[in-house]
């Protein structure tokens, strides 16, 4: 996929991220394609490559554990706020899915210890947000992402990369 990105420039000299749902891990390029960091990411509860309709208009709280995908594809990135002015940045507005720091309120959720672990089994447990550590958020994404326009491409775990970027695969 990033050979087709930079052969293709697709990213049009725009930073951008890889996030591979099925190694759950985000990967941070600068506009010229050079990769700058990676890192573990929390996702999506459920499995899936599309976000339900509508999801993005609804409460959390009517958000079936099925509807809480992370879709896939090629979606163009912009910084913005939370609903409680925290910096996040936006990857699908209309669907409500964003990449920001791991929030660890509910203690229950073990959501730290989750991007902890060797296993990608555990990283399933958000409403369809790329939750990552503050530390590589605050040093990768708040200076890449955050601060300007930019691309994020979400590999598909249920389709084909190839049925799924189409296009840029030029299948």
């Amino acid at each position: 996929m990033l050979q087709h990105i930079r052969a293709a420039h697709d990213n049009k000299g725009l930073t951008f991220a890889v996030v591979d749902k099925r190694l759950a891990t985000v990967h941070v390029f600068d506009s010229n394609g050079t990769w700058r960091a990676s890192s573990p990411v929390l996702l999506g509860l459920a499995r899936g490559d599309d976000s339900v309709p509508g999801i993005g208009e609804r409460k959390m709280s009517d958000i079936k554990p099925a509807e809480r995908t992370t879709p896939a594809g090629r979606f163009s990135a912009e910084p913005g706020e939370n609903s409680q002015g925290e910096d996040i940045i936006w990857v699908d507005y209309d669907a409500a899915v964003s990449m920001h720091r791991v929030r660890t309120g509910n203690k229950a959720d073990r959501r730290l210890q989750r991007l902890a672990t060797p296993s990608v089994a555990d990283n399933r447990i958000t409403y369809g947000c790329i939750n990552v550590p503050a530390a590589f958020y605050d040093k990768y994404l708040r200076s890449t992402l955050g601060s300007r326009e930019g691309l994020v491409y979400i590999l598909p775990e249920t389709r084909p990369l190839a049925a799924q970027f189409a296009d840029l695969l030029g299948k």
